[in-house]
Order: structure tokens, then C-alpha cells, then sequence
């Protein structure tokens, strides 16, 4: 039991703490800079949405807004089955360059991959609906691929206050705070892990079809990795988007993401070789598979801890700080919704407790081979179960 202990505590520092320190020190050791220019390339901007009623024409006008040459851009729509005034919106909006594809109601997927089948543009730019781009984001984005080692460009998703928001608000924005830095050393000393949808760009001769029942965005920036190219963050193409609100919603769309996200590493396996893919296999390794999978010995170390409590002083602390941290979760949990709840340092904490709840439920859901193709929000007038999410077994 204590070489079990030492086991999961080992593997806890390590991803909390020794995987990050590393990411800082080899950013700041190892410099590989890049080429950036001012080319504007022609570029398809891809949006996948459903049911975006409410929001697609500020979408639309938010695109427009962006400081890039109007003959340079083109703007797909792919409507997955929305039932609400979407595809209308779309089809009638005043501007030759954007283009509507109303599909049947499939997952977001396979209206991805037919819109980019049908894109015209060197570069594909994905972006949720949801997304509000800076004036300067798509120039941002493209000025990388001025150096011809660059397949890909992560931009900055920034998620913004908002009074409304949930006990997860503070937690949600200090996770990508902390993400957002991991990013920018990455990218100085080799490749960032991979991109999120609220906004990216590739060259479309990069682009492969994105099986099901992955995260598409963690799926199409990785394959350049594998295809010899770059793949690199700009802090500076900001994406915009609000927190989750309801604690429930976020717990439903962090298992979600999860579940997609070690699906799709499980699929892009061969990218942790570090005999062929270098430092790079050891910082996915580390951060998709390692990170989501911290709940087990966690909860190891919570079962075996209380056993050796007389063993030695080590251990003593080690067992104190573990049901410490189990009862700090449970005050933060039953405080969440008082005035109480609002101070930080609980809130990250019950954002600390709900993520790795999320990662367990995806981890169970890996193991009996369950995938999700399809999610809805909260409210849609869609035939879903109880948790907002439509399950596949996989075969």
C-alpha cells in the first residue's frame, strides 16, 4: 500500500505540478521562432451550428466586422437539422458571401466535413456561433502562414464575465487563464497541444475528414503534426465567449468533451510516440490523457491513505491533505449557493471537483464503448435523455 500511495501521489505532482514547471522552463530555454507576415490569403470561414436562431446575425455581422479584404473571405453556414429560424436568417442575409448548407439533422461532424468539402479557400477558419472575433482575429490568425512550416494556428478563447454566470464561472476562467499561458510556451519551443473551436485556422490541403464521435477541433489540428507541420498560438486572434451558466449544463458539456477528447486521443494514438513525434507526444500524453485521467488515483489515494496513517509522519499528511481537500469540496458544494459561494477560492474548487467528476463519467463512458454524436442545449424542444445528451454505442 505504500508503494501504491507514493504511486498515485507521484502521479498527481507530476501532472499538477512537474508537467506544467516543465512546459515554462522549456519555453524559456528553447526558442523556435517563426515567419509572420502581412499576406491575406482567400479564406472559408466554417460555421457548424444548430438552432442559433438568437444569435446567428450578430454571428454574421461580427464576421464582417473583422478587419480583412471583403474579396478574401467567404462564410459557410452548416445548419445540422435546426427546427428554429436559423437556416432562414442565413439564407436572407444581405451579403453574396455567405453561403447556407441546411443539412439534416446528423451531429455536428458530418455537416463539418461536407462544409469544408465544399470550401474554396487556401486557408479554413472554424469558429463556433457563439464566438465574438476581435476586429483584428482572422489577420491574426493568417499573418502565421506567411512561414510555410505552419499548418495550423490556435487562437485565444477568452471567456468574458458575465453577471449571470454559474458557481463554475470563476473556475472556467482561470482554467483557460492557466491553459492559455501552457499555450504560449508550448508554441515558443515547439507546437501547441491543439486548438479549440471558438476559433482556428489551417490550410485547407491539411484538412481530413473527422470521424465520429471525437472532438473535432482537438482531430483536425493535431493531423498536422502527424502531416510534418507546425501547429501554434496566437494569443492575440481573440475568440469571445461567455461562461456556462447552469452548473448542470457545464457538468453535462464537460463530459461531453471529455468523452470525445480521450475518444479522439485513443484514435490519434500514434501521436504518442516520442521516437517519432518528439517532446510533443510526451506534452499530449501529459495534458489529454494523464490530466483527464488524475480522478483514479486521486480516488486511490483517498481509499489507501486512511490505512497508513500511523505509518510514518509523510503519510499522516498525505492523509490529511486528501480528506482535507474531499471536505473542502463538500463546503464548497454546500455553500455554492449562498453569498458565500462567490468567493473564489471555493469556486475553484468545486470547478477542481466537477471537472474530474466529468472525467470519470467519461472515463466509464470510454470503457463500455459509449459516444456521444449529438448535444443539444438546455431547453431545446429536442427528444434527448435526461442529462441533454444523445448516446450512440459504439460498435
Amino acid at each position: 500500500m505504500e508503494f501504491a500511495a507514493c504511486l498515485a501521489l507521484g502521479f498527481i505532482a507530476y501532472v499538477y505540478l512537474v508537467f506544467p514547471a516543465l512546459i515554462y522552463l522549456r519555453g524559456l530555454v528553447i526558442s523556435r521562432p517563426w515567419k509572420v507576415g502581412d499576406q491575406c490569403p482567400r479564406v472559408s470561414v466554417v460555421v457548424v451550428c444548430f438552432n442559433e436562431a438568437g444569435g446567428i446575425q450578430s454571428k454574421l455581422d461580427n464576421l464582417f466586422e473583422c478587419d480583412y479584404p471583403h474579396d478574401q473571405i467567404e462564410v459557410i453556414v452548416a445548419s445540422d437539422g435546426s427546427t428554429d429560424e436559423t437556416e432562414q436568417i442565413v439564407d436572407g442575409y444581405p451579403d453574396a458571401r455567405v453561403r447556407l448548407l441546411a443539412f439534416p439533422r446528423r451531429g455536428k461532424i458530418p455537416a463539418l466535413n461536407d462544409a469544408v468539402e465544399s470550401a474554396n479557400g487556401e486557408l479554413i477558419v472554424f469558429t463556433d456561433a457563439n464566438s465574438v472575433l476581435s476586429s483584428n482575429a482572422l489577420k491574426n490568425l493568417t499573418r502565421h502562414f506567411a512561414d510555410p512550416t505552419i499548418g495550423c494556428v490556435a487562437g485565444n478563447q477568452v471567456y468574458v464575465k458575465d453577471t449571470h454566470g454559474g458557481t463554475m464561472a470563476e473556475g472556467e476562467q482561470s482554467y483557460w487563464n492557466f491553459d492559455r499561458s501552457l499555450k504560449v510556451f508550448q508554441s515558443r519551443s515547439g507546437n501547441a497541444i491543439s486548438a479549440t473551436g471558438a476559433l482556428y485556422a489551417i490550410r485547407a490541403v491539411l484538412f481530413k475528414k473527422v470521424p465520429s464521435g471525437v472532438t473535432d477541433d482537438f482531430t483536425i489540428s493535431t493531423n498536422v503534426i502527424r502531416e510534418g507541420f507546425r501547429l501554434v498560438y496566437d494569443n492575440d486572434a481573440i475568440a469571445k465567449e461567455r461562461v456556462a451558466g447552469k452548473s448542470k449544463t457545464e457538468f453535462n458539456r464537460k463530459i461531453r468533451i471529455i468523452t470525445r477528447g480521450l475518444r479522439a486521443v485513443l484514435l490519434a494514438r500514434d501521436l504518442c510516440n516520442p521516437f517519432r513525434y518528439g517532446f510533443y507526444s510526451i506534452q499530449l500524453f501529459s495534458h489529454k490523457v494523464m490530466r483527464r485521467i488524475a480522478i483514479i488515483p486521486c480516488l486511490a489515494l483517498l481509499a489507501i491513505s486512511p490505512w497508513l496513517f500511523y505509518e510514518s509522519d509523510f503519510f499522516r499528511i498525505v492523509a490529511i491533505a486528501s480528506w482535507g481537500a474531499v471536505i473542502m469540496l463538500v463546503f464548497a458544494f454546500l455553500l455554492s449557493g449562498t453569498g458565500l459561494g462567490k468567493w473564489k477560492p471555493l469556486r475553484l474548487i468545486l470547478f477542481f471537483g466537477m471537472i474530474n467528476c466529468a472525467a470519470l463519467v467519461a472515463i466509464f463512458n470510454i470503457l463500455t464503448g459509449k459516444r456521444i454524436e449529438k448535444w443539444n442545449p438546455t431547453g431545446m424542444e429536442v427528444p434527448v435523455d435526461s442529462s441533454g445528451l444523445n448516446w450512440v454505442k459504439s460498435k
